[in-house]
């Protein structure tokens, strides 16, 4: 299904669509996608800040289930990493601590809201940041473009923060999906995207090795199936 131009119509009208996505992936990732000893949870307090979905392994579960990066390599249009032992000079690691489990990856789906003021923008990337610096695995969804506060889009501030290489630009695609990977070096794995590509399902790490495929895709068509109709027309 191709990526809707979520600009056309009201904040609110995402923030519905949003609330939807947010609750499908997270459906799908404890479906089966997410192996044992690890489940996800939707907006849940960490210790810090609130991401739209946390995954989590139980106390004592293995970080080494699910996809073996040395088996499968992750394939993206654009990958960085940070030069060696830049990342863990700056990172903390300490685990974020839930109730249920470990926190090991969060997701967040960008809203209007994260990019309408400096005020804003400064909590996103700050709320990102942290937990990076957790040794806490981060997937980013920006279906929004860049704005006069992240004029090269949100990936260019995260990078700055770690690395002083500038990210690679990609013309005539200004959304974007970003999953970084923390370890002894911080990776990140890019697809640009623009209104009409289809979305590509991107990894969710788990540890420092593996990691579990995030069904973009198909959760965001399930979404809009219950969109509502009235509401459809700018964005058809």
């Amino acid at each position: 299904m191709p990526i809707h131009d979520w600009t056309k119509v009201r904040a609110n009208c995402f923030h519905d669509f949003h609330q939807v996505w947010t609750v499908n992936i997270r459906n799908a990732l404890n479906r089966g996608l997410l192996p044992e000893g690890f489940f996800a949870l939707a907006e849940q307090h960490t210790e810090g800040p609130e991401p739209d979905v946390v995954a989590l392994s139980a106390f004592g579960s293995s970080s080494e289930n699910g996809v073996a990066l040395a088996d499968v390599p992750v394939k993206t249009k654009i990958q960085q990493r940070t030069e060696a032992g830049s990342y863990a000079a700056k990172a903390n690691r300490i685990a974020i601590h839930h109730p249920d489990g470990v926190v090991v990856a969060i997701i967040e789906i960008v809203s209007p809201g994260n990019k309408e003021s400096k005020h804003a923008i400064r909590s996103f990337l700050r709320k990102v940041n942290e937990f990076l610096e957790r040794g806490v695995n981060v997937l980013i969804v920006d279906l929004f473009p860049p704005s006069k506060r992240d004029p090269q889009g949100l990936h260019a501030l995260i990078w700055e923060e770690w690395n002083d290489d500038p990210p690679p630009p990609a013309p005539g695609k200004p959304l974007a999906l970003l999953s970084y990977h923390t370890g002894e070096d911080l990776t990140a794995y890019i697809e640009p995207k623009a209104v009409g590509d289809s979305l590509t399902d991107m990894p969710v790490f788990l540890g420092l090795r593996n990691y579990v495929t995030c069904p973009l895709e198909s959760t965001y068509r399930e979404s809009w199936d219950v969109f509502p109709k009235a509401l459809r027309t700018p964005l058809e």
